[in-house]
């Protein structure tokens, strides 16, 4: 792991692993810091909350684009350095926030580089901290290093969003502020993580560039269909919560609070990751039965609060389907794994994050087309009644394999 050289420069691996969870957090967060702030831009740039939909598209395909090219890229060239590109990507983001944000277009190429920047940085993360880990406490069970880089990863989701919020409400120039900050903080993740130990050997590092393999399991296809699907479903809710909840506050519940809004979505990924480790240690088949009771009791009570302007059950409902997204998507991939040839695991669950991903694209960009000529409620109401049955007949096929 690494020369000797760099061990002795470097702060120690226990250390590189809280400076990695660290900015790890802090280029999760940022991507969704702006969640809350897209009315203001709606009004400042005078477009319709459709472009919304096609901004937080233009995100998604960034996270896509990024995870093929560049997926395997860091078992070649090193962790250290492709996180730190990952942080300087993402700071790259913020300035184009910063210098093209009263133009559609600028929005777009942001969203665009951000998304880039979380797909160098999620796979990359997650295994650099599993192997600092190892090495600063090399008798702790792996699951430890996994469970933090995962609550990590969507504890720098949830909280995203409330920090936009909290820059909208509490303090002034709401369009500059947030991204300013966010780029001198991660410039100094950046500079931070120079400081890291590298886990990669050099000799590991000589095999030649080629894109991130996709592979779908010769055995077991129609489970790991079900899976993609739920994978699919669950993050086609994430998208269209993230993206509508801020005009769907002000449109029907007359709130234009930011705080609200960022809230909000901070309570639907906080529900996600609270669900993955307060149930985690129950069977896959009773994970599965308790996330399809929670996503159709979810769904179902935000379509109840949206047609009844009943703040309280919209909120209720958004958690709860959030909360049962999050156990989806865990056993998900805990079903893609166990279907996956053992050489090829990777390139298995690589495909199932590619089939997620593109549920957060594919129906915003239909969800933005409907808005085009339907109102935004029989919209959200359509919307939820597919994910949810798209849910269920999901949940049922895995749990039944």
């Amino acid at each position: 792991m690494g020369d000797g050289q760099n061990w002795r420069v470097s702060v120690r691996p226990g250390s590189g692993f809280w400076i990695v969870t660290a900015g790890f957090v802090v280029i999760m967060a940022y991507s969704t810091v702006p969640t809350p702030l897209f009315p203001l831009y709606e009004r400042s740039d005078r477009f319709p909350v459709s472009v919304v939909t096609v901004v937080f598209a233009a995100y998604a395909i960034g996270v896509i684009g990024s995870l093929v090219l560049f997926g395997p890229l860091s078992d070649r060239v090193g962790r250290r350095r492709i996180l730190i590109v990952a942080a300087l990507v993402a700071a790259v983001s913020a300035a184009l926030f910063l210098l093209w944000r009263q133009d559609v277009a600028g929005l777009i190429v942001a969203r665009i580089v951000n998304g880039a920047a979380i797909g160098l940085a999620t796979g990359t993360a997650t295994a650099y901290l599993g192997e600092l880990r190892a090495v600063a406490r090399p008798d702790e069970r792996p699951i430890v290093a996994a469970s933090i880089a995962s609550a990590a990863n969507l504890g720098g989701l949830a909280i995203g969003p409330l920090i936009g919020g909290l820059f909208a409400e509490a303090l002034p120039a709401p369009l500059i502020l947030p991204h300013a900050v966010f780029l001198v903080l991660l410039v100094l993740v950046a500079i931070a993580l120079t400081r890291v130990p590298e886990t990669v050997a050099p000799s590991a590092t000589g095999v030649a560039y080629r894109p991130q393999r996709l592979s779908l399991p010769p055995a077991g296809r129609s489970a790991f269909v079900a899976a993609g699907s739920a994978a699919f479903a669950g993050f086609a809710v994430f998208g269209v919560l993230s993206s509508l909840a801020p005009a769907f506050l002000v449109s029907t519940f007359d709130d234009a609070d930011h705080l609200v809004a960022g809230s909000f979505i901070f309570a639907v990924f906080a529900a996600s990751a609270l669900g993955r480790l307060a149930l985690g240690s129950l069977a896959l088949s009773r994970q599965v039965s308790i996330a399809v009771v929670a996503c159709a009791s979810g769904l179902i009570a935000v379509a109840i609060g949206a047609v009844s302007a009943t703040f309280l059950l919209f909120v209720l409902g958004g958690i709860i389907a959030g909360l049962g997204v999050g156990v989806m998507f865990k056993a998900a991939v805990a079903t893609a794994a166990a279907m996956a040839e053992p050489h090829r695991r990777a390139e298995t669950l690589a495909l199932l994050f590619l089939i997620a991903y593109a549920g957060v694209a594919v129906p915003i960009l239909v969800v933005g087309v409907a808005l085009l000529v339907v109102p935004l409620v029989p919209v959200l109401l359509v919307f939820t009644a597919l994910v949810l049955i798209a849910t269920v007949w999901a949940g049922l096929a895995m749990r039944a394999r």
